[in-house]
């Protein structure tokens, strides 16, 4: 059996006979206060029941938005400390040494030179698994240089697939670089590390996850596809990157897009026969598009034809409004849905009879995922605001000299992914 932890605490760090928050109950996380891939790495720890305890700095946050509504920040609580200065180190490192988990996303060195880098704080603390999300990673020709999301995934190959032919890539928002390539995996290294440190003999190691590093591995078939010769390296020519016909996206009468997926021969029979207006299953269409014939489809199997074909689909998915065609679809295997906004998505039937969104204080935002039949994680609370727990992380944590806050903090308006841009 694993060793105790030093510290012993209740099982949350509040009340130890109230019923567990989910699978990583009883886990201490301590967040050094960052913005982009580190706080919803954090924020994902602490869905699935972490106590997570994000050290914000004096003068705000710096992802520039008000704090009551940054849900990356959700279900954690939040102490103020000026890492800068001898006290608030000693602070840091006094509640490291009582963590699980430690997170951090400075520049490479920035850690160390507060006093705060692995081997101080695993010298206090040897199970510790110490966390370090970056752009570039903690080595190489780039390790110190400044960086965002859309420069981390250009340089991978990820980028360069998205996009149409006659175009540039287009940036898919920070969901590709700063979350799947970067938090996620932060949290796979931090999870493997923490089994690690609970069985018997583990120690605690740094978990070095830049996003360069997890973008490339997620493009892990693409480069086997590459490899054996079924993948083009250009954009828009291959199956699953908007080339094919069968698999992108088509503007509706309205000025709304439908996406299609019918990859499978039975599912594109099932599309081709729902698409076409004049069928048994299509509704009547209306509007300047409807008079004029429809060309045939020629046959997906003739890639010298995938031009015509899109052209001929595109015709018909003119004939009706998304929400027309989205009836046209429902039930069926056709693998067609509806481009939906960010505000339409908590109302599409799959997801709100699955409540993947919840409304939290006033927020609508994303529920906590994956799903755990025996301990399951929920929003608990709001966005943690800068220095409103430090009373109660003291005495959970057993940290009685930790500061209070100064003052009420504000936001800075700095954009919200620059892993490396953290103070030095």
């Amino acid at each position: 059996m694993a060793a105790e932890h030093p510290h012993a605490r209740p099982a949350r760090g509040h009340d130890a006979t109230a019923a567990p928050h989910g699978p990583l109950d009883g886990v201490r996380v301590l967040e050094l206060a960052g913005i982009g891939p580190g706080p919803y790495a954090a924020m994902v720890l602490a869905d699935l029941g972490a106590d997570v305890v994000r050290v914000d700095r004096p003068g705000g946050p710096a992802l520039g938005i008000d704090p009551a509504y940054d849900v990356t920040n959700r279900n954690k609580r939040s102490v103020v400390l000026d890492l800068k200065t001898p006290e608030g180190a000693a602070a840091a490192l006094d509640l490291a040494d009582r963590a699980d988990v430690l997170l951090e996303g400075y520049r490479p060195g920035v850690a160390e030179r507060l006093g705060l880098g692995p081997d101080a704080c695993l010298a206090r603390n040897p199970r510790l698994v110490y966390g370090r999300m970056t752009g570039w990673g903690q080595d190489g020709p780039l390790a110190q240089r400044a960086g965002h999301d859309l420069g981390y995934v250009a340089v991978t190959g990820a980028l360069g697939i998205t996009g149409p032919a006659e175009g540039p890539p287009y940036a898919p928002a920070n969901l590709l670089g700063d979350y799947a390539g970067g938090s996620l995996y932060l949290v796979i290294g931090v999870l493997a590390a923490l089994h690690h440190v609970r069985a018997d003999g583990g120690t605690g190691q740094v978990v070095d996850a830049a996003i360069v590093d997890g973008t490339s591995h997620l493009s892990a078939m693409l480069h086997g596809m590459l490899a054996a010769g079924a993948w083009q390296d250009r954009r828009a020519a291959n199956l699953l990157d908007g080339g094919s016909p069968f698999y992108g996206t088509y503007e509706t009468r309205d000025g709304g897009h439908m996406a299609v997926g019918a990859l499978e021969p039975a599912f594109y029979a099932e599309f081709t026969r729902l698409l076409d207006p004049g069928g048994p299953s299509a509704a009547p269409a209306d509007g300047p598009d409807a008079a004029a014939p429809l060309p045939p489809l020629p046959p997906r199997e003739d890639p010298a034809r995938w031009a015509e074909l899109r052209t001929a689909i595109a015709a018909r998915f003119r004939t009706r409004t998304r929400d027309e065609w989205t009836r046209v679809f429902a039930d069926s295997d056709a693998c067609v849905a509806p481009v939906l906004s960010l505000r339409e998505a908590p109302h599409h039937p799959q997801l709100a009879a699955r409540a993947t969104f919840v409304e939290h204080d006033g927020i609508t935002q994303p529920a906590p995922a994956p799903r755990f039949s025996a301990t399951p994680g929920s929003v608990r609370g709001g966005p943690a605001l800068p220095g409103a727990h430090t009373a109660e992380v003291a005495r959970d944590w057993g940290v009685p000299d930790l500061p209070a806050p100064a003052a009420a903090l504000s936001p800075a308006p700095v954009p919200a992914s620059a892993p490396e841009q953290e103070a030095d």
